[in-house]
C-alpha cells in the first residue's frame, strides 16, 4: 500500500522486482496520476491500482489485515499534511497491516528536529518495534533533510537495514532501541486535535538540495 504515488517510481520498482505483487496507490493529485498515465504508461501486467483521492480515505477502505507494507511519501508542497501525522491515523495503519507487517515513512525536518521527534513518539505509542533511517547531519540537527521511520509489532530486519543505509550512495544512519528512545527526547505523541503539518524547508530550497520535496506526490 502506497500512500501518496508521485510517478510511481517505487511501484514500479516492486511490481518489477515482485511482480506477483498486488499494490494499491493513493495519489491525491489526480493531474499527476493522468500525467504519469499517459508519459510514463504502466506496465498492463504489473498488478498496480491507483486511486485519485486523500491518502487517509483511501487508508480507511482498505480491508482490515490486507497490506504487508504501507509506504507514507506523502507531501503537499514540500510538507506532510497534519492529518497523516497522528496516532488515529496511525490506528488506520495498524487496522490495515496484516500481523507482522511493516509501516515506513519518508518524514522531513530541520532543526530541531521537533516534528520528527514528535512522529517517533506517535509511532511508538501504536508499534512496539521502530527504527530511525536517516543522513546522520540530519539527525545531528545540522540541516533540513529526509528520514524513513520504519515500524512494526514484529522485530525489524535491523542488521539488513543498517547495511543497506550505510551502502547507500548517500550512506545513512539507523537509529533503533535506547538509542532510538534517547533521541526522542521526550517528545509526547501527536493526536488528531493536536497535529500541525510538518514544517516547512527553509528558503530557497531547490530541486537539487532537496530532491524528494520537488516531487508533488
Amino acid at each position: 500500500m502506497h500512500l501518496g504515488g508521485g510517478a510511481l517510481t517505487l511501484a514500479r520498482y516492486v511490481a518489477a522486482t515482485r511482480p506477483r505483487s498486488t499494490q494499491q496507490v493513493v495519489e491525491f493529485d489526480a493531474a499527476l496520476v493522468q500525467l504519469v498515465r499517459r508519459e510514463l504508461p504502466l506496465d498492463p501486467n504489473a498488478r498496480i491500482r491507483v486511486r485519485s483521492t486523500d491518502a487517509r480515505a483511501g487508508l480507511a477502505k482498505v480491508p482490515d489485515g490486507w497490506a504487508d507494507l504501507v509506504v507514507a511519501d506523502v507531501f503537499s508542497g514540500a510538507r506532510t499534511p497534519a492529518h497523516l501525522t497522528s496516532t488515529e491515523f496511525l490506528d488506520e495503519v495498524r487496522r490495515a497491516l496484516k500481523p507482522g507487517g511493516i509501516y515506513a515513512a519518508n518524514l522531513a525536518d530541520g532543526p530541531p528536529l521537533t516534528h520528527l521527534r514528535g512522529q517517533i513518539a506517535t509511532v511508538a505509542a501504536r508499534f512496539a518495534e521502530r527504527a530511525l533511517i536517516a543522513d546522520p547531519t540530519v539527525l545531528r540537527g545540522k540541516r533540513f533533510g529526509n528520514a524513513v521511520l520504519v515500524a512494526s509489532e514484529h522485530p525489524l530486519p535491523l542488521a539488513e537495514l543498517t547495511r543497506r543505509a550505510a551502502s547507500d550512495p548517500h550512506p545513512g544512519r539507523l537509529e533503533h532501541g535506547r538509542e532510538l528512545t534517547d533521541f526522542t527526547g521526550g517528545a509526547v505523541a501527536v493526536t488528531d486535535a493536536s497535529a500541525v503539518a510538518s514544517p516547512a524547508p527553509p528558503r530557497p530550497c531547490s530541486a537539487r538540495a532537496y530532491p524528494r520535496l520537488a516531487d508533488p506526490g
